[in-house]
């Protein structure tokens, strides 16, 4: 009896098996590339948040500077900032009253001065490709500082 109580049937030994290492790791991989996808993803919405918001800046600038450091004159002017990453173009108009049909009188305008449409647009990215920012704004002109059209 004590022969037969040493000798116990061979139990499985425990432990993983090749399937469920192979399907552990195919698992994992799944994980791993859906969590970088969305980190490269969240890369590309911040570098474009960037480029958007120095866009806007140098917008805003441009603008700030219309009727102070630069003349407002009717016409069109283009450029770019940070050696040709932003470029942009300004076109600056007499602005008309859309309100106002167009064989009625003009209201008549004692003081002599003028508003003008500034629209600016500002463009970035790599090739045709690029991003845009568009801005429309109305300048007034005193009477004796503007060009003459």
């Amino acid at each position: 009896m004590s022969r037969a109580r040493m000798r116990r049937p061979a139990s499985r030994q425990g432990g993983y098996t090749l399937i469920e290492v192979i399907v552990a790791f195919a698992l994992l991989a799944l994980a791993l590339g859906l969590l970088l996808g969305t980190l490269s993803g969240a890369t590309r919405q911040v570098r474009w948040s960037a480029d958007a918001g120095r866009a806007a800046l140098h917008a805003q600038s441009l603008i700030d500077q219309m009727g102070v450091g630069r003349p407002i004159r009717a016409g069109r002017d283009d450029g770019e900032f940070e050696d040709g990453r932003y470029r942009w173009t300004m076109e600056i108009t007499p602005w008309e009253d859309p309100d106002i049909p167009p064989d009625a009188p003009l209201p008549v305008n004692n003081n002599g001065n003028r508003l003008y449409e500034i629209a600016l647009a500002v463009q970035w990215g790599e090739g045709g490709t690029g991003e845009n920012l568009h801005l429309r704004t109305l300048r007034l002109v005193q009477a004796g500082l503007e060009d003459p059209l």
